[in-house]
């Protein structure tokens, strides 16, 4: 539990960062769209005839010149990406810190085990990334309150459940992949965040590569499906958990077993 608070805290400025900057741009994009939304309506039907690039955001199924269609396809993108990047962070920092900064020998010399060490440092990952979608969320429901309108809350609650699933997902990877590195591979865990979006993006544009879909957790927690469908795929929810427990699982055995 020790472990669990010094994680908390030593990540908490990364956390007010990401958090200020992922809801601030949330609620202003709900504001600004009472500015647009006369604009956004025009432009529905132009969004609908893009073709490509109208199937990857869902602009030719849901209408961007409603509230709710507005955060579908464009809050949300913003939402998404960034938490995506906050996890792969903390993923990819949770263990290669101690070795960068020279602090694993003494970690390890204390009387708690390997995987004691691992078990609490994931779950502060887990507890920061919900952290960041808790906030995030009020931030949401403030920009709903100021803009006068709100969105459905059960759907919006849907996306969110997903959402932490999906970060959680991509944090796990990063977590299980930090066991392997000496530095913190900072650059690498946000690239891979940004690579899994642009699969979500080509499976929904090219069909060939429509299997991809299975490979990124972008896809069952798109704002868009959630909100026309009003539900999540049970078999994308399943094959995210899978991975989540076996990364977690690979991490803890992989760490006993690495040399320092």
């Amino acid at each position: 539990m020790t472990l669990f608070i010094q994680e908390l805290k030593m990540g908490r400025k990364q956390l007010l960062a990401w958090t200020i900057c992922i809801g601030i741009c949330c609620f202003g994009c709900i504001l600004l769209f009472q500015g647009l939304e006369e604009t956004m309506e025009e432009m529905g039907d132009v969004y609908a005839q893009m073709g490509a690039f109208a199937t990857a955001l869902n602009l030719d199924r849901m209408d961007a010149g409603t509230m709710e269609g507005f955060f579908a396809t464009e809050i949300s993108m913003i939402f998404a990406v960034g938490g995506a990047m906050f996890a792969a962070m903390m993923g990819i920092c949770m263990l290669t810190k101690e070795e960068e900064g020279h602090t694993v020998e003494f970690l390890n010399t204390l009387p708690f085990g390997r995987n004691y060490i691992v078990v609490w440092k994931y779950i502060a990952m887990t507890a920061l990334i919900a952290l960041l979608n808790g906030i995030c969320l009020c931030w949401e429901l403030l920009g709903f309150i100021c803009a006068g309108e709100m969105m459905p809350l059960r759907e919006l609650l849907l996306f969110h459940g997903a959402q932490f699933l999906m970060h959680l997902e991509v944090g796990s990877i990063c977590f299980l992949a930090s066991v392997f590195c000496r530095k913190k591979q900072m650059g690498a865990s946000l690239g891979f965040a940004i690579l899994l979006y642009g699969m979500d993006l080509m499976c929904r544009i090219v069909p060939d590569l429509k299997n991809l879909k299975y490979v990124t957790p972008y896809y069952f927690s798109n704002a868009a499906e959630i909100f026309i469908n009003g539900s999540i795929e049970g078999k994308m929810v399943g094959i995210s958990v899978v991975v989540i427990v076996f990364c977690g699982c690979a991490a803890a055995v992989l760490y006993k077993r690495k040399d320092f």
